[in-house]
């Protein structure tokens, strides 16, 4: 959420930088501004009002110790008009604020200056390209055929049981899960990263907190009995460890990961872009998430981008790093960088990371704060990135490096598989 001050103190910088991000509701920028104004009318009434109450009623206590009965009724029957005033007054003060903080949560963050401006993934900007692109054996397929010949995923029974983007893994696939995750979790862990197994559902406040709500509700699972969410990201539960919370500066940067199962209603239709494990509304993934230091956001953003390029290439999958333009960024995020893999059989880029920094955003909802060396209480900046998001990560193994005797693995799979082939 942007601090009201921001707005009111760079009024044109900030409508043009929502403009980078097609936010086309800016007249809400002067709607913001104009009831904070009311908000601080209100509030210098309420508190002028009290002022007087305050003085006028040691003001009685005077006139009554000094006899004068009449001029302290008077008095009293001023203080009983003025204290009529401040119930209406504090319910106006709290519908204002109550409109003030619904139109505030409805600005996305503010993007950053590098990002690129621009409407569609098109224009997006390619940052670096790394790894090389197999050359596949004449008989390669795509990597929904490969499950099937090696009885890895079962679609059709995860149907059954649920329904259609729920994937079934068995045997070799649910080893190759169990030893995606576990390498991620290490890799993650030996970079200082403490490892958390948080609660897979969250409340409304913590949705609310990293920015699910009011911007997500329908890309959500919703448990409506106890209005719990089913989160579509670990982000969400691990970033709200730190809710209502004043770390200590000493502690900062603030280095956590986590492995967890993602829900999401966003499968879509059928079509070569959402076959087999491109998109389903379960999947498994790793994420790390920093909380840290306004000064230094920016370099721990470059040292996760370096992070989760590092655990690519002990893949030796080809990748991409892509600058997300405005139009094509997440609603809370200032800067976002997304990693592809390239998938020899499909012939297409897959996304299977995306690294930003919030700067102030998630941590002005939540109130997660620390205090510098003058004692000052200022808000932290939070960062988080998947490390790895694991359906693509397995299609795009299986078709890169599939042969005609199987399919062999990175050797870095090796202590955590048991074995460098399926087949």
């Amino acid at each position: 959420m942007l601090q009201v001050h921001v707005l009111r103190n760079n009024l044109a910088e900030v409508k043009k930088r929502l403009a980078v991000k097609q936010f086309k509701q800016l007249d809400l920028v002067d709607l913001i501004v104009s009831l904070d104004d009311d908000r601080k009318r209100l509030q210098n009434d309420f508190d002028n009002t009290q002022a007087k109450v305050n003085a006028a009623s040691k003001e009685i206590g005077k006139l009554m110790a000094q006899g004068n009965k009449e001029a302290a009724e008077a008095t009293k029957t001023d203080v009983a008009g003025w204290k009529a005033t401040l119930e209406p007054l504090k319910d106006q003060m709290a519908k204002v604020e109550s409109d003030l903080l619904a139109n505030l949560v409805l600005l996305p963050n503010l993007p950053y200056k590098e990002v690129p401006e621009g409407k569609s993934p098109e224009e997006n900007v390619i940052v670096r390209e790394g790894g090389q692109k197999p050359a596949l054996y004449a008989g390669a397929v795509p990597h929904w055929d490969l499950i099937k010949t090696y009885d890895l995923v079962d679609f059709e029974t995860g149907a059954k049981i649920t329904g259609s983007g729920f994937p079934l893994y068995k045997g070799k696939g649910a080893k190759l899960q169990r030893a995606l995750i576990s390498f991620f979790l290490d890799y993650n862990i030996s970079a200082g990263y403490t490892e958390y197994i948080p609660p897979f559902m969250v409340n409304e406040a913590s949705a609310f907190a990293t920015g699910q709500l009011p911007d997500k509700e329908g890309q959500m699972y919703h448990a409506t009995a106890d209005n719990f969410y089913l989160i579509p990201t670990a982000e969400v539960p691990v970033t709200n460890i730190y809710r209502d919370t004043i770390v200590k500066e000493s502690d900062l940067p603030i280095k956590m990961t986590a492995y967890t199962p993602c829900f999401r209603r966003e499968a879509g239709s059928f079509g070569k872009d959402v076959r087999g494990l491109n998109r389903v509304h379960q999947f498994d993934k790793v994420e790390v998430i920093q909380i840290v230091h306004p000064e230094t956001s920016y370099e721990v953003l470059n040292e996760m981008i370096a992070h989760v390029e590092k655990l690519l290439q002990s893949l030796q999958l080809p990748y991409r790093i892509l600058r997300l333009c405005g139009g094509d960024m997440g609603f809370t995020s200032a800067i976002t960088y997304d990693f592809e893999v390239y998938s020899a059989a499909q012939e297409r880029w897959l996304e299977v990371s995306s690294v930003s920094n919030f700067e102030s955003y998630q941590t002005n909802r939540m109130k997660c704060r620390f205090k510098d060396a003058s004692g000052k209480t200022q808000l932290a900046h939070s960062l988080n990135g998947s490390s790895l998001a694991l359906p693509r990560i397995m299609a795009c193994l299986l078709e890169n490096f599939q042969t005609e005797e199987g399919i062999h693995l990175p050797e870095v799979l090796l202590p955590y598989f048991g074995a460098n082939k399926i087949g």
